[in-house]
């Protein structure tokens, strides 16, 4: 679970996150906070930065004349966001990424918008090859501030059992 407190020494302690294979129940919706206000230097720089040279990111004036009537946020930006948001939630103690599947992008984001983000459990099951590890599958939706839904994907991790992740090994310092 997120944000629980662990004793690491006498009057000592350090807060955790995340789930292990077994915190995670299918049909379990995970609603990721805080939000996030899209700024424009964030798009811009996101844009620039993984040289995607589209002007409907970083071009006002060019954006003016499209459909949308203004920039769009980019969206690798807003599937970025949304994975961010759930890793305390989902991830935090995942041995590895195993793959995103059915990213869809149903609506445009917009500068200024601010975008939410919630993890249904679809799937888990034991690994067949680490037995201190399950795989997990969750849908991960993020919505902009009206609830209108802008992206989906379903993401699949290898999550630590409880007693097998980094923080449970006392060498770690975690």
């Amino acid at each position: 679970m997120s944000g629980e407190m662990k004793q690491v020494g006498e009057q000592r302690w350090r807060e955790t996150f995340g789930r292990y294979y077994e915190d995670f129940g299918i049909g379990d919706v995970y609603e990721h906070r805080p939000g996030r206000t899209i700024t424009e230097t964030e798009n811009t720089w996101f844009t620039l930065l993984t040289m995607n040279t589209h002007p409907m990111h970083f071009d006002a004036e060019y954006a003016s004349h499209s459909e949308f009537g203004q920039r769009l946020v980019c969206s690798p930006f807003t599937v970025a966001l949304m994975v961010g948001m759930s890793v305390s939630d989902v991830s935090q103690k995942a041995i590895a990424n195993l793959g995103w599947n059915e990213i869809l992008l149903t609506a445009p984001l917009f500068i200024g918008d601010t975008l939410y983000a919630e993890s249904e459990v679809l799937e888990k099951r034991e690994s067949k090859s680490r037995p201190g590890a399950g795989i997990v599958t969750v849908k991960t939706t993020g919505k902009k501030q009206d609830g209108t839904v802008v992206s989906t994907f379903v993401r699949k991790m290898l999550i630590a059992r409880r007693g097998h992740s980094i923080e449970d090994k006392p060498e770690s310092g975690y």
